[in-house]
């Protein structure tokens, strides 16, 4: 995939103008955010369901577009929740991720741009794609007919962004062959890690079968309330367990953050300012900020080490 070299962006949009002065209200007393040297696929994933897996997706993506990168998200959940987030449309009858898997269909044909934020598309999916896992069974290379359709992509992108299913079938597994990050929300409530160890085995057996670059790469707090001890028990658990790769900033709970995806939009457009919206951008941030290729050597050094005892 080819690079931009442009950052403008028109924000001649009311929503779009009131998120980027979001963005400029943090960012006038630093410099703008570094582009990746190569387009960063990041794979969103936690199969257990309700831990802001698809918020995260949307509000990162749109956080990282508002910064200046192109984003591409890519809904890989049959329920289509992120294409809805997105003010995308995704009945049955629009060209979807479905088609890139099952028919071959150029990921160039599916993505649309996502309304009132420039640089941001999605490739939306529809009910078609619940049937997909099995349709994917009798196909030539089914793990990964996704990598090869964002390789075949030809528009510029910064960053993709894979909303993965809430399971670890045949479209999670297609999901890791494409993206060299995993990207997991942990919830900040009680039995938050419950099933983490699961999905942290299928990064691994991926990773040693069929993509010798995934490793997770951040984890990201949900639905943080500071005013429980348990939000900081379980913050602190999970910092402990996983030391760096945790963002420092947590995404607290917050019903702007909630309301937002009925409306069609993320928190960016919906309410800029809001706690929830702010935090997204700081978290972006971060992301951007982190050297994808030295936590990959890091994750393959311990991944050495384990390997060896």
């Amino acid at each position: 995939m080819d690079m931009s070299s442009g950052f403008e962006r028109d924000t001649s949009a009311p929503v779009g103008r009131a998120a980027q002065q979001a963005v400029e209200a943090m960012t006038r007393a630093g410099e703008g955010l570094p582009r990746p040297e190569q387009t960063r696929v990041m794979v969103v994933a936690n199969q257990k369901g309700g831990v802001g897996k698809t918020t995260t997706t949307v509000n990162l993506a749109a956080s990282l577009a508002l910064h200046g990168a192109r984003v591409l998200v890519i809904d890989l959940d049959p329920q289509g929740n992120a294409s809805t987030a997105l003010g995308i449309d995704h009945h049955s009858e629009v060209a979807s991720i479905y088609d890139v898997l099952v028919d071959s269909k150029p990921l160039s044909g599916v993505v649309q741009p996502v309304p009132d934020i420039e640089g941001l598309f999605c490739a939306p999916a529809t009910i078609d794609l619940a049937g997909a896992e099995i349709e994917l069974v009798s196909l030539v290379a089914r793990e990964s007919r996704l990598e090869r359709a964002i390789s075949a992509y030809e528009q510029p992108l910064d960053y993709v962004l894979i909303d993965c299913p809430p399971s670890l079938g045949l479209l999670t597994v297609n999901a890791l062959v494409a993206g060299a990050e995993v990207v997991i929300p942990i919830q900040c409530e009680y039995y938050a890690l419950e099933g983490l160890g699961q999905l942290l085995r299928n990064v691994e057996l991926v990773r040693g079968h069929l993509n010798p670059h995934l490793h997770v790469s951040t984890i990201i707090l949900t639905m943080y309330d500071g005013r429980t001890r348990l939000a900081s028990q379980v913050a602190d658990e999970v910092r402990s367990h996983f030391g760096k790769e945790v963002l420092r900033t947590n995404i607290p709970r917050s019903v702007r953050i909630s309301e937002a995806p009925s409306y069609g939009q993320t928190v960016l457009t919906y309410d800029p300012g809001s706690s929830g919206s702010l935090s997204y951008l700081e978290a972006a941030r971060e992301i951007a900020l982190r050297d994808p290729l030295a936590a990959q050597d890091q994750s393959a050094q311990q991944h050495g080490t384990e390997g060896t005892q």
